[in-house]
């Protein structure tokens, strides 16, 4: 009987041996500390009431909070989302500002971060929808990315992170972190 060969991992519990897959592509990632405290900032409410408890209407129980993924290139947005999920976040994905002020509007999924291309189909580009969002939801953590200079890109509203492209999968973890904490205290 042949048994396979146990592969020896770190206190992650991720192979020592990465061959290959997602997983070399954010091994940087998956070793350091910070996702455990990413995660929590996603779980943390966006608004309480007096009593402490959360404003969302109709809670019976806390939800998973979602990172909203706005980017046209389908490649990129599943590897953005895979990013997120593989720390063991909730994401939504879409490829317009249009469909994604939809899923804003509706409330069906609690977004606790947006992460958006600035060049998108449609109407409305990443800017725009950035406007709308700090507009209605003013304590909402959105980053805004491209791989064209900030300064060929007209200005954001206050409150928005600006991450070129190509960015490392590390720094979109810390800048969504960063994102979060400073949504948290408002």
């Amino acid at each position: 009987m042949h048994r396979p060969a146990q592969v020896p991992l770190d206190q992650t519990g991720v192979p020592l041996t990465l061959a290959g897959g997602l997983r070399t592509a954010f091994a940087d990632v998956v070793s350091t500390p910070l996702p455990g405290r990413l995660a929590a900032l996603m779980r943390v409410p966006i608004a309480t009431n007096a009593q402490g408890r959360s404003l969302i209407m109709g809670q019976g129980q806390r939800k998973r909070r979602a990172v909203l993924i706005v980017e046209d290139d389908a490649e990129l947005r599943h590897l953005t989302a895979a990013l997120f999920e593989d720390e063991k976040l909730d994401t939504i994905e879409c490829e317009s500002a249009e469909a994604a002020l939809a899923i804003l509007l509706i409330g069906g999924r609690e977004v606790a971060m947006i992460f958006a291309d600035v060049r998108l189909p449609g109407a409305m580009g990443g800017v725009d929808l950035a406007w709308e969002v700090k507009l209605r939801w003013p304590l909402l953590p959105m980053i805004l990315t491209s791989g064209h200079p900030l300064e060929h890109i007209r200005e954001l509203p206050p409150g928005v992170a600006y991450m070129p492209k190509p960015w490392q999968p590390l720094n979109v973890l810390i800048a969504a972190e960063q994102a979060l904490a400073s949504g948290q205290g408002n």
